[in-house]
């Protein structure tokens, strides 16, 4: 199969955090050994954002997203990891939320709304003791959260939603027999997993 291309030109927009203020976003992408970055960032930190209590609007970043891919296999379709982070109430700068999403495989242009979560400490003592030092459970590599391994034996809840706009391209698809022909669409979904209508000829 010879090489084929995925770019995506969009923005992490907004966010939803009801509970927090001062919010800044970290992003990355995870992807498999058959694909390479060609051009744009691989990863990046957004600006800090205070919540507007007047009108109750979210979060706004507006933070740019530019990159393109090069693959040689639909296995390790790249992934968009977003990490959000603030401060507790004694300044300790702590994880408000880790979220995923696989970039959309059809060109066009998607919105996508992603659920937030939060690891959670496995005891009622642990919470004690991680709020009152500052450590609260977070993850040292996002990136594990798109390998899915261990995954199950971490406790985590749902904490806030951060929206994201993608603009996709795609080119030699069609030459390497990868059916894509979905029509181009203005999506949304809470889960963000779009991996479900790629397949071989």
């Amino acid at each position: 199969m010879s090489a084929f291309l995925l770019s995506v030109v969009g923005q992490i927009e907004t966010a939803d955090f009801p509970e927090f203020d001062n919010i800044y976003c970290k992003y990355c992408f995870a992807y498999g050994t058959d694909w390479d970055i060609t051009s744009g960032l691989e990863e990046g930190i957004s600006q800090v954002a205070k919540r507007n209590d007047i009108d109750e609007r979210p979060f706004i970043w507006n933070f740019p997203l530019e990159i393109s891919f090069r693959g040689t296999n639909p296995h390790g379709w790249p992934q968009l990891i977003l990490s959000a982070y603030g401060l507790d109430v004694f300044g300790n700068d702590v994880a408000r939320g880790y979220g995923l999403c696989h970039i959309p495989i059809t060109a066009g242009h998607w919105k996508k709304s992603i659920a937030m979560f939060v690891p959670e400490s496995s005891s009622t003592l642990q919470k004690i003791t991680s709020w009152i030092t500052g450590r609260r459970p977070e993850y040292i590599d996002p990136r594990v959260l798109a390998q899915g391994e261990g995954r199950e034996v971490t406790r985590v809840r749902s904490q806030g939603k951060v929206f994201v706009t993608f603009n996709v391209m795609t080119k030699d698809f069609t030459s390497n027999s990868l059916d894509n022909s979905q029509q181009p669409i203005i999506a949304t979904g809470s889960l963000c997993n779009s991996m479900g209508s790629l397949s071989l000829k």
